[in-house]
C-alpha cells in the first residue's frame, strides 16, 4: 500500500515563508504527476501546484510567483516552498500523487492526510 506523508505545516505571519514536504512510502514502480492541493474552511479543494515526472509545473494563478513546487524522483518526494504568505493562503494542504504499482499498472491516485497552514498575525 502506498502512503503519502506530509510535513511542514504550521503558523506563520503574513509575509512569511513555509516549506511543505511530502514523501511517498510503499512498493510501487513509478510516480507520475505530484501535486499540492488546499482546502480552506467552507471551500472546495483546489489545485495549488502540480509537477510532472519530467519537471513541467503548473500553478494556481493566485500563488504563481510566490510558491515553488519541486520534486526529487530519487527520493520520491515533492516539496512546496511558500513565500510571501497571505492570510488567504490559510488552509489544509494535501499532497497528491499518481502512482503505478507495476510497469503495466494503471495510475492510482493517492492522497496524504493533509497539513494545516495558518497565516495570521
Amino acid at each position: 500500500q502506498v502512503r503519502l506523508v506530509e510535513s511542514g505545516g504550521g503558523l506563520v505571519q503574513p509575509g512569511g515563508s513555509l516549506r511543505l514536504s511530502c514523501a511517498a512510502y510503499g512498493l510501487f514502480f513509478s510516480i507520475d504527476d505530484m501535486s499540492w492541493y488546499r482546502q480552506a474552511p467552507g471551500e472546495q479543494r483546489e489545485l495549488v501546484a502540480r509537477i510532472s515526472n519530467t519537471g513541467t509545473v503548473d500553478y494556481l494563478d493566485s500563488v504563481n510567483g510566490r510558491f515553488t513546487i519541486s520534486r526529487d524522483n530519487s527520493k520520491n518526494t515533492v516539496a512546496l516552498q511558500m513565500n510571501s504568505l497571505k492570510p488567504e493562503d490559510t488552509a489544509v494542504y494535501y499532497c497528491n500523487a499518481y502512482v503505478r504499482r507495476t510497469i503495466v499498472s494503471n495510475q492510482a491516485e493517492k492522497w496524504g492526510d493533509g497539513v494545516l497552514v495558518t497565516v495570521s498575525s
